[in-house]
């Protein structure tokens, strides 16, 4: 199962660098997982205004790094003038420290405990959410990186035995499906098969992301 783009490991700068006194632009710091959907969001919403920078994706594996990292992200973005941010991560693992990071900045972050929850939209994950606990996510980026974060990582690729002890909780693989791509729902389907799970394909577009980056698109003047 190959992998089709290069995972963003390091923080990096995708739009622009705002100048000392210019406060009519939104930055948002967000999971380097999210990059190319909140990209795609500024575009279909036309968020001219909004700028983005993320922290590298591998923190989906260490969430006891995205507080400090935030909070260094933050405070470097106020040396450089911007006064609008928005952090475009849910808790993810942080276990209500990022809150903290948050409220001591004055910004918000994103609804809800991971971007699982999210892309479903907080409503209709609410009523899942009971039933998926044995489901193990997939979205188009973790379909694109399934080489680079998991079989890579996880040893899997040399050690295919170690499946069972990595998976054997899981029932069920759900792909949640940004966009529609053949050769994305192909992975996600041997994911499934690989790792002996029951499929599922769940098409959420780009859910609570969009709302959420049309309210943070909204600079505070």
């Amino acid at each position: 199962m190959k992998a089709t783009e290069t995972a963003p490991t390091g923080s990096m700068n995708i739009v622009g660098k705002q100048q000392p006194g210019q406060g009519d632009k939104v930055l948002v710091i967000a999971c380097g997982m999210l990059a190319r959907e909140i990209l795609a969001v500024k575009q279909q919403l036309k968020l001219d205004h909004l700028e983005l920078t993320c922290l590298p994706a591998e923190f989906h594996f260490y969430p006891e790094r995205i507080v400090p990292a935030m909070d260094k992200a933050i405070e470097e973005a106020r040396t450089k003038g911007y006064e609008n941010i928005f952090v475009g991560y849910a808790d993810c693992g942080t276990g209500g420290l990022l809150d903290r990071v948050c409220e001591k900045h004055g910004v918000e972050r994103m609804a809800g405990p991971h971007c699982f929850a999210f892309y479903q939209g907080m409503d209709a994950y609410a009523k899942v959410a009971d039933d998926d606990m044995m489901s193990f996510y997939m979205t188009d980026f973790l379909c694109r990186q399934f080489d680079a974060f998991f079989m890579k990582p996880l040893g899997l690729d040399k050690h295919p035995e170690l499946i069972a002890d990595y998976f054997g909780n899981y029932e069920k693989l759900i792909y949640l499906a940004q966009t529609d791509d053949p050769e994305l729902d192909k992975v996600a389907e041997n994911a499934a098969k690989l790792l002996g799970l029951v499929y599922e394909r769940r098409p959420t577009g780009y859910g609570d992301l969009t709302a959420g980056l049309a309210r943070a698109g909204t600079p505070v003047l």
